[in-house]
């Protein structure tokens, strides 16, 4: 998998560390994986409760690792399949580049606009201290909001291409929030990789 470099950007957010990748892969690559992924997967929605109240999750989820942890978010608790030679390839080209050794992959299919993911930090005790999110897009571009916890001034949107990565590092968990918001446009569908460490 060819990984391509030249056009890394710092967002330079106060609190924060998170650089954007827009060619992490190449075209060709990136429609490859996301129809395996798309094909492959054992995807699965999951009820939450918001304010008392239970509603499917707007968005479909799946979680691989190798150290067969579970994952807990939002009082859903997952647990781990094994890591498919595609997933471990991608994780693969993200260690190389970043040195951090990814135990986990949360997967997220947006179906639609309607297919959402609201404000939270990935900030779960299970990922440790100052963790590191490495979140890669495939399919549809959609925007990802960020907005700091403390000041509500500061505030950045940037649009996830197809086959990007988005680094999220330091302390920008405890300092900020992100979402995928719901959007009324006609779009297909999105897959997000979103690789963690949870010791």
């Amino acid at each position: 998998m060819a990984t391509l470099f030249s056009q890394e950007r710092n967002l330079n957010l106060p609190d924060s560390d998170i650089r954007y990748f827009p060619n992490f892969m190449g075209s060709e690559d990136a429609d490859f994986y996301f129809k395996v992924l798309r094909d492959t997967v054992p995807w699965q929605q999951d009820d939450i409760k918001v304010f008392g109240k239970v509603y499917a999750q707007p968005r479909l989820t799946a979680l691989y690792g190798n150290n067969g942890k579970a994952y807990s978010y939002s009082n859903i608790t997952m647990e781990p399949h094994a890591f498919t030679k595609e997933l471990l390839a991608i994780k693969q080209q993200i260690e190389a580049m970043t040195s951090v050794y990814f135990t986990t992959c949360l997967l997220n299919l947006y179906r639609d606009g309607k297919d959402s993911n609201g404000w939270h930090a990935d900030d779960e005790k299970e990922l440790g201290v100052n963790p590191v999110i490495a979140s890669i897009t495939l399919g549809q571009e959609r925007f990802f909001h960020l907005k700091h916890k403390k000041d509500s001034k500061l505030k950045h949107k940037i649009l996830l291409e197809h086959g990007s990565l988005l680094l999220m590092e330091g302390a920008t968990q405890h300092h900020w929030l992100h979402q995928i918001p719901k959007t009324a446009r006609p779009i297909g569908e999105r897959i997000n990789l979103t690789f963690r460490v949870i010791d």
